[in-house]
């Protein structure tokens, strides 16, 4: 059994552990309020948009669009999304497996990963094959996570599926689904696949300038707002990953800190009936 200086350092060290995960449980509620609100207020819009696409394209063809030209796949783009930093589960190593198994699927073309976040990153970055520097992209997306700079790296991707340089992409991320769970997603962005809906009343709508030209200028939107509520799902579920596996690590801390005490206590008994032994031991000695 460890000595009493050994426990009480170890009681410390777990009370200060302890603080720590508690103010970290705290800040990500925080934060996950906030991230949630915002994941809310985009979902409705990006799924009326979706819905206005699907009526349009419901009496319109889509092939001579070049975002939905499907091609021979020679070329794949992974759009890994993680977090910045640990300390939140398996959220992260959940993305990571998705990817390795998305590229074993694909083994037999060329697949590039876009790194979207500091832990996928500093993963991918050492295996070259697979990298994709992408220096015209914003650097750090979650340091400023505004639809403007959302749409920089979107239009890259657009840009480069246009030009061939990739035939496919595809969009892994966390989805948000409550504070406890998460759920990890792979969505084809590019090529656009045709929207087949049950459209029983497309509707009676007045075009203005024209039909093709109004779906030209909402495909790319669509496709910048996907990838947005991508990054606001991944974002929540990052800090609700990190508020469970905070919460779960303090409880855990405090578990251990009541066993600690517990032992503490039992040694320090121990070690006071010992004393008290000998004292009575040496006593009998001297009246002998």
């Amino acid at each position: 059994m460890a000595n009493l200086k050994e426990i009480r350092n170890r009681i410390t060290s777990v009370s200060s552990t302890m603080q720590i995960t508690s103010a970290m449980k705290m800040v990500s509620a925080s934060k996950l309020k906030r991230a949630q609100d915002a994941i809310n207020q985009m979902k409705p819009y990006a799924e009326k948009l979706q819905e206005i696409l699907g009526n349009l394209s419901a009496t319109l063809d889509l092939s001579e669009n070049p975002y939905s030209e499907n091609r021979e796949v020679k070329n794949v783009l992974i759009v890994g999304i993680t977090s910045n930093r640990g300390l939140c589960g398996g959220f992260n190593n959940n993305i990571f497996k998705k990817v390795n198994e998305l590229i074993e699927e694909y083994d037999e073309v060329n697949t590039k990963v876009l790194c979207l976040g500091k832990k996928i990153n500093d993963l991918y970055r050492k295996t070259q094959n697979y990298y994709q520097d992408d220096s015209s992209s914003v650097e750090d997306i979650f340091a400023d996570l505004t639809f403007e700079n959302n749409a920089i790296i979107a239009e890259n991707i657009m840009d480069q599926f246009i030009n061939q340089k990739f035939d496919k992409v595809i969009l892994v991320y966390n989805s948000f689904i409550n504070a406890a769970s998460q759920e990890v997603k792979s969505e084809q962005l590019l090529p656009i696949t045709p929207i087949i809906n049950e459209v029983t009343n497309v509707g009676d709508y007045i075009f203005e300038p024209s039909k093709s030209d109004i779906v030209e200028n909402l495909i790319p939107k669509s496709l910048k707002v996907q990838l947005f509520k991508s990054l606001l799902d991944s974002h929540a579920s990052e800090h609700g990953a990190r508020m469970t596996a905070m919460h779960k690590a303090t409880d855990n801390a405090e578990e251990l800190k009541r066993s600690l005490t517990l032992s503490y206590n039992k040694a320090r008994q121990a070690a006071i009936t010992n004393e008290i032994l000998e004292i009575v031991g040496g006593a009998e000695a001297l009246k002998g």
